[in-house]
């Protein structure tokens, strides 16, 4: 699909929320706690769902936890995950809103050991970007050894709903890897 400066990735379609989100956000590198608690807690929602279901629902996700601001979520009241347990503007799956208060705790335990979640996650690549150099989409994995031994040691620090291919998804999402496809404007400009 053609962009105004050339290539994209074919995944976002012609969906204006999704094409926006690719070419401004997707595999820029993070390097913010809160935008990494986001990234976690959406891609925890897309488990078994697609992207461009909770990327739809992103804003209403944003108020319900409390602009994912992980000491807030982490103090949730019953009520509080009561009221989004039923809250049609989000994904109403009970384990999911718990694990996102259970999550943020988790979180939160890693700034304090690490100093930030960022410096967590990126000492997993000794703060490199991984560019890899995908030809096509059916080529780009679910999974890696790096998002196996990050799995692993999240579900070890207390995370739920980070499976492999989760982790995956939020490393591309968070720039750790650069999974745009060569041919994508974005793979060279985020080598740049």
């Amino acid at each position: 699909m053609k962009d105004d400066q050339g290539q994209r990735c074919g995944w976002p379609g012609d969906d204006p929320l999704m094409v926006r989100y690719h070419d401004e956000e997707w595999g820029v590198p993070v390097h913010d706690d809160r935008k990494w608690f986001e990234h976690i807690i959406l891609d925890a929602f897309q488990a078994g769902l697609s992207w461009k279901t909770v990327l739809h629902k992103r804003e209403a996700f944003h108020q319900v936890f409390y602009g994912f601001d992980p000491e807030r979520v982490a103090g949730m009241s019953e009520n509080a995950i009561n009221r989004a347990i039923v809250n049609p503007a989000i994904i109403r799956n009970r384990m999911k809103i718990r694990a996102a208060v259970s999550n943020a705790k988790a979180f939160i335990y890693i700034q304090r050991a690490y100093g930030s979640f960022d410096a967590y996650i990126w000492s997993f690549t000794d703060g490199r970007v991984i560019h890899n150099s995908w030809q096509t989409e059916q080529q780009v994995p679910a999974t890696t050894g790096l998002s196996d031994r990050i799995s692993k040691a999240l579900k070890k620090q207390g995370f739920r709903f980070v499976g492999s291919t989760i982790c995956y998804s939020f490393l591309q999402a968070g720039g750790i890897v650069n999974d745009h496809l060569v041919g994508c404007s974005r793979h060279a400009e985020l080598q740049g």
